[in-house]
């Protein structure tokens, strides 16, 4: 059983945004949904029965006035967005994540991850971070790594815990949606790429990030983040001219009730652009794909509080929506 969306005045910045959604037991299809939860099914009215949203994505250009348009009014009928399933907003081929891109966030993993033997006090400790910190911010390097396609699930769905998962965690991060191929593009040509923005929660295990048999390769994040359905996505991709400036929203998570992360976009080290651009200098960037920027403070780790069956989370971003999943451990599952 999955969390569902409950109703709400706006349900996103600016006339519309992409979703992808299925009536019950029927199929996923492409949809432009309004702000007033009005749902219009894109393979009608762009008349291309295997119409998907990457598909879109893939002439983004062409496909923008044209969805401007149908939002505008006209076309086939729409239909209430209540009763159908919220999915991943779209499939993409690459998953660019990033870490330490928040200044309080990168501190405070320092801290939580105290390597054995080290029993310096956390003052001392917290300073070392900000100085890694500040090093980093002055060479201009972000951290980026490869995320799975299949680990990505619906804004709604459950998210099925590990039973090997020790230290299950969250972390609410703004993900960028490219809408045009980037190949080594720089920072001021970057936000020309991106087709517009959505949530993500990219969750990872704190206890299988660092190889303890082998620290000298450091990171594993194919086990500590890729288990399937660990990245919820969505509900929406909004599109970025609705939004005026992805380095100032607000990073909400609330777990059962309570907020653990609160922060602006402000906090980021590396700023939209830069993320892009630095990522497209190695990859080829396609429609579609996904590049994550960070999650700030407040995690799970900061607050001593890991994540346990039957724990809700619920994570908003300065108008692209809410996505809300319930934690159902494996063995419950």
């Amino acid at each position: 059983m999955s969390v569902k969306p409950e109703p709400a005045s706006a349900l996103f910045a600016g006339p519309f945004a992409l979703a992808t959604l299925s009536a019950p037991d029927g199929p996923a299809f492409p949809a432009l949904v309004t702000p007033d939860a009005q749902v219009l099914d894109l393979r009608v009215a762009l008349a291309d029965g295997q119409l998907t949203v990457r598909g879109l994505l893939e002439d983004w250009e062409a496909a923008l006035p044209r969805l401007r348009a149908l939002a505008g009014g006209g076309g086939p009928e729409r239909a209430p967005l209540a009763g159908l399933r919220v999915h991943a907003p779209v499939e993409p081929r690459q998953v660019f994540q990033s870490g330490a891109n928040y200044r309080q966030h990168v501190i405070d993993l320092h801290v939580a991850h105290r390597a054995p033997g080290d029993d310096r006090p956390e003052a001392e400790r917290r300073a070392e971070a900000a100085e890694i910190m500040d090093r980093r911010a002055a060479e201009d390097l972000p951290y980026v790594f490869i995320g799975l396609p299949s680990a990505i699930t619906g804004p709604y769905d459950d998210v099925v815990l590990p039973a090997w998962a020790q230290q299950p965690d969250w972390e609410l991060e703004l993900a960028v949606v490219i809408g045009r191929p980037a190949h080594r593009v720089s920072v001021a040509e970057a936000l020309d790429h991106v087709a517009g923005y959505t949530i993500a929660n990219d969750l990872t295990d704190r206890a299988t990030v660092f190889r303890r048999d082998m620290p000298q390769i450091g990171t594993d994040w194919l086990r500590s983040k890729n288990a399937p359905g660990f990245t919820p996505l969505g509900p929406w991709i909004v599109p970025a001219e609705s939004i005026a400036d992805p380095d100032d929203l607000r990073v909400t998570l609330k777990l059962n009730g309570e907020t653990m992360q609160d922060e602006s976009t402000k906090d980021m080290i590396f700023k939209v652009a830069r993320m892009v651009s630095y990522a497209s200098q190695s990859a080829r960037l396609l429609p579609g794909d996904l590049v994550l920027t960070g999650s700030p403070a407040g995690n799970g780790m900061h607050w001593g509080r890991l994540l346990r069956d039957g724990d809700v989370m619920e994570g908003s971003i300065t108008g692209l929506g809410v996505q809300r999943t319930r934690c159902v451990a494996e063995d419950a599952s």
